[in-house]
């Protein structure tokens, strides 16, 4: 296929799924490499850089998005009045952290990092998109298994998972402690 008309194809595709696409995905469809097709949405990227156009590309993992302009956002909550918005509390940011760390997760293993039961927070995330149910445990009563979104990369601002903020030893043994003294003064009460 001639470059142009891949182009053309690939940016027809990413406006019209409004999602992210993968790249090999993308590659398939026009029947290039992955390196090429990397190539054509580098194109594509810098074709959206200029100052007058309203979208560009967000990478995400190995998939790629059409998305709107940063700088461009207050137009579009005027237009729509009632943007999406959520609250994230102290016990969703606790529950998405451990899923974030931890995925592939079950509720079971959540409740057991945090001690107290996750229905509500998890249900919330699955809400806000945030997590999504990955499968299933091979374990008895087969539990569901949570991850992760690529809504929740974007609304974190990170390419991938390997972007996250690694913990140091220190900082794990000073939760430990603060867990273990937190349940200490529950059972003294």
């Amino acid at each position: 296929m001639e470059r142009a008309k891949a182009k053309a194809v690939v940016e027809a595709i990413l406006f019209t799924m409004g999602d992210s696409v993968s790249i090999e995905s993308l590659a398939a469809v026009i029947e290039e490499d992955t390196e090429t097709t990397k190539e054509i949405l580098a194109d594509l990227a810098q074709d959206y850089s200029v100052e007058d156009r309203g979208i560009g590309l967000t990478t995400l993992d190995d998939a790629v998005q059409m998305c709107t302009k940063g700088e461009l956002y207050e137009y579009l909550i005027k237009i729509a009045k009632t943007p999406k918005k959520f609250v994230l509390t102290d016990t969703l940011l606790e529950t998405l952290s451990i899923i974030a760390y931890k995925q592939p997760v079950t509720r079971l293993d959540i409740e057991k990092v945090r001690g107290v039961s996750c229905d509500h927070a998890v249900n919330k995330l699955l809400e806000y998109d945030l997590i999504t149910e990955v499968g299933r445990l091979d374990a008895p009563g087969r539990p569901l298994l949570f991850g992760t979104t690529e809504q929740f990369l974007r609304s974190f601002g990170v390419k991938s998972l390997d972007d996250l903020p690694e913990l140091n030893a220190v900082q794990i043994e000073e939760f430990k402690q603060q867990a273990e003294s937190e349940v200490q003064l529950q059972l003294d009460i």
